[in-house]
């Protein structure tokens, strides 16, 4: 036992001695050194006076750019799966970060303004079309009529964000809200209605060949811009709780009819799909006629409804969910 803790002792007085004799250094510092390495510093020109200038041609050439401040290197198509990937990461990192966790996606026209506007465009065409009559003239003189007579979906659109900004509210839940792809018209209105009551909204634009502008009501954190379509519309969809269609053109029949398919083929689980204005659609498109002549089922006309007031659409989707099994809310919440 003796001879046991004796060895112990020395054993100690040896690492001791060992410590003494190797301390521990300081911490160096984390990013500056006391002297530069080697290739910290460029080849002396007494060694070789036409080094420097080859030097600045390595620097400036596009092989030595990083990957990702070389835009040649990004827009190859050979790096279209990375541009793909990054295209969807920026907004889905903005959403979750902004605790978006479910939408009510709007679109309709980019032409149908505010009834003042319209009726300022009508005005303006109506004495154009008296300087210089001629068949166009009428013919935009026409459009700009029908535009003033559809301009009140300018103010359904609106409203119904502000009813749905409303009951987010009353919910204490700012996780569901209005989101368009954030252009004028009845995209503006739509932000604008939930900027009426201090709401965030989403806007979700894409980057086109000419220059366009977001419009001035969806939330600067929540502006968001794509490259790719089909990333736009991925987005659209991946936190929907409703697509509500007013009166559009090609963009609108676009989003709606892809979430139709969609939907049809329980590609995506069933949402609301309310269209705006029914006398529109129904000249639009005529749903019977698919299904009297076969390519769509009877069962497909199910899978949207019509609506003409902010009310009717809100309380709708509401219900909707409610007969899903899946409210938007808690029981006794919003629109119950």
């Amino acid at each position: 036992m003796n001879r046991g803790r004796s060895e112990d002792r020395k054993s100690k007085r040896k690492q001791r001695a060992i410590v003494d004799t190797h301390p521990v250094p300081s911490p160096p510092h984390p990013s500056r050194r006391q002297l530069p390495l080697p290739w910290q510093t460029p080849k002396s020109p007494e060694d070789d006076p036409e080094a420097a200038g080859r030097l600045e041609a390595i620097l400036a050439s596009p092989s030595y750019r990083l990957p990702v401040e070389d835009p040649a290197f990004l827009e190859n198509d050979d790096t279209r799966g990375p541009r793909l990937e990054i295209d969807y990461l920026k907004p889905e990192m903005l959403l979750r970060q902004h605790g978006i966790r479910g939408t009510i996606v709007v679109f309709g026209s980019t032409r149908i303004c505010e009834p003042a506007a319209a009726q300022r465009n009508l005005r303006a065409l109506r004495g154009t079309e008296v300087v210089q009559p001629d068949a166009d003239a009428s013919l935009r003189l026409g459009a700009a009529e029908r535009i003033a007579a559809k301009a009140h979906f300018y103010d359904v659109a609106r409203q119904f964000s502000r009813l749905v900004s409303r009951a987010n509210h009353d919910q204490q839940d700012r996780g569901i809200v209005i989101m368009t792809g954030s252009g004028p018209g009845i995209m503006e209105a739509a932000n604008r209605g939930a900027f009426d009551l201090g709401a965030p909204s989403v806007g979700l634009n894409i980057s086109l060949p000419n220059e366009q502008y977001p419009n001035p009501y969806v939330s600067p954190e929540l502006c968001l811009r794509v490259h790719y379509f089909a990333i736009r519309k991925l987005h659209f969809l991946l936190r929907a709780k409703a697509l509500v269609a007013f009166p559009g053109g090609f963009g609108t029949f676009d989003e709606l009819f892809e979430t139709l398919t969609l939907v049809q083929t329980r590609k995506i689980k069933p949402i609301p799909i309310i269209l705006v204005g029914e006398r529109f659609w129904r000249r639009a498109i005529d749903i019977d006629f698919l299904v009297e002549e076969g390519v769509i089922d009877p069962e497909d006309r199910d899978l949207f409804w019509f609506a003409e007031t902010a009310e009717d659409i809100w309380e709708g989707i509401l219900r909707w969910h409610a007969a899903a099994g899946e409210p938007l809310y808690p029981v006794g919440g919003a629109g119950t």
